[in-house]
């Protein structure tokens, strides 16, 4: 496998971790009934739940952050060792 293969295969695997983590959040966010203005980004949430549910959406949105930046990284070192070759 090439480092162009290998880094696009991280990529992929980042963007499906982050699929399902949406998926699972918004399966349980609708098992958990909707917030009562709907606005996940409201100041004041309107209940533990809300709070819950926000800090669930802020800490995957951080995963996947993290996950696409490290990807991008693999990317920018397999570009960069091919133009080298």
């Amino acid at each position: 496998m090439d480092a162009a293969s290998a880094a696009k295969d991280r990529v992929d695997r980042a963007l499906a971790l982050l699929e399902r983590r949406l998926l699972d959040l918004k399966s349980r966010a609708a098992g958990g009934g909707a917030a009562a203005d709907d606005d996940l980004f409201a100041p004041q949430p309107s209940s533990e739940t809300d709070r819950i549910r926000i800090h669930e959406l802020e800490s995957a949105g951080r995963d996947a952050a993290e996950a696409l930046s490290r990807a991008a990284d693999a990317i920018r070192d397999s570009l960069a060792e091919q133009e080298s070759r």
